[in-house]
């Protein structure tokens, strides 16, 4: 029986297309994925994200094993009420996971994904030899990502009122603690908009407040058209334990910052530099299709380098036509696919297509 989140009577009450995700059933639409991807861009749309792993740390060595297990460093973290996003990485450089770190007033919060759960969970039991540090999965967690341009004032109707103002203050990737919720500006659709990690009995009456101060529910398959249009990586398709950070467009995530922490993955990822620098690895880029037809999910794309795959393939609602997320080789200029037995030139962008509702490439 595949697990269910503590708002899946709800979803069922309100039409849900249930779909087993991961062994959870979660909700595709409530009708129209379409609907759902404009009222995002246009509004406010509340998903359900609760088959997210939570993960908390605390202990004396908790700060010393994070900079250890993570590509990013957490000691950019100075104080509670920030976040960050990085990856866990492997010995060969490949990635084990993505994931956002909170630093908390009791040490530091990870949201991972559902799918790498038992993979994660053995992973950091594996890496946590000679640290003095207490992890436990907060398994009766809610997550629910409220995300539109007036996301947050309609969130703030359905929050504790003494939180609100403080709430309305957060920056980009700032948290805050309310009792035992934590209440982050950090989201996946490139839209302004909150994350709200609460304990699974709260959930519903919160949920219903969301709706009743006008926020739409949305599922999985708008989630995955948003993420898209922002340019946002996917787990399982736009990289895994084989992929390198720097094949990703995930360069970034790894903080050199400290020339002298050592993190798993780093030698790999140094080696990984100096094949970018001669030209040897694939980039992850963007793709926009000009002409009519579907992107899609590990088509082959020539480029004059060479052959690469599309990672993530889809049609955009926001711009009316076809992207993607594709690996091609470095130093690509012109690139082309297979549409209706013929050749179909495409324009390659950096990725992200979409910024708060707006075509953001040229």
């Amino acid at each position: 029986m595949a697990s269910r989140t503590p708002l899946y009577d709800r979803h069922v009450a309100a039409g849900a297309k249930i779909v087993d995700f991961a062994g959870w059933d979660m909700p595709l639409h409530y009708g129209s994925q379409i609907d759902e991807h404009h009222q995002v861009r246009a509004d406010g749309g509340v998903f359900d994200v609760s088959h997210m792993t939570v993960i908390d740390v605390a202990g004396a060595d908790a700060e010393n094993w994070l900079r250890y297990l993570l590509a990013n460093d957490v000691a950019r973290l100075e104080a509670p009420g920030k976040a960050l996003y990085s990856l866990l990485l492997n010995h060969e450089g490949g990635v084990v996971d993505d994931l956002i770190v909170y630093r908390v007033a009791a040490g530091y919060r990870m949201v991972t994904n559902c799918a790498t759960r038992n993979k994660v969970l053995n992973w950091l039991a594996r890496n946590n030899h000679g640290f003095k540090v207490k992890v436990e999965e907060r398994v009766n967690a809610a997550i629910m990502a409220i995300h539109g341009p007036n996301a947050i004032p309609l969130t703030c109707r359905a929050l504790p009122e003494k939180s609100v103002a403080a709430v309305r203050e957060l920056g980009n990737f700032g948290s805050l603690e309310v009792n035992d919720w934590l209440v982050a500006r950090t989201g996946y659709t490139g839209e302004m908009g909150l994350e709200v990690i609460l304990p699974g009995e709260q959930a519903g009456a919160v949920w219903d407040a969301l709706l009743a101060a006008g926020v739409k529910p949305v599922g999985l398959g708008a989630r995955d058209t948003l993420r898209l249009e922002a340019g946002m990586n996917l787990y399982g398709q736009d990289m895994d334990e084989k992929t390198s950070p720097l094949a990703a467009n995930l360069s970034w995530t790894v903080s050199w910052r400290d020339q002298e922490r050592d993190f798993i993955g780093r030698e790999a990822v140094l080696r990984h530099k100096q094949r970018q620098q001669d030209g040897e690895l694939p980039v992850l880029s963007g793709l926009v299709l000009e002409t009519r037809g579907v992107l899609r999910t590990r088509q082959q794309v020539e480029t004059d380098k060479g052959s690469g795959v599309i990672t993530s393939g889809s049609f955009s609602p926001t711009l009316k036509q076809s992207i993607a997320l594709a690996r091609i080789p470095w130093g690509s200029r012109n690139c082309q696919v297979e549409l209706r037995g013929g050749m179909a030139p495409l324009k390659i962008v950096k990725p992200g297509f979409v910024r708060f509702g707006k075509r953001i490439f040229d």
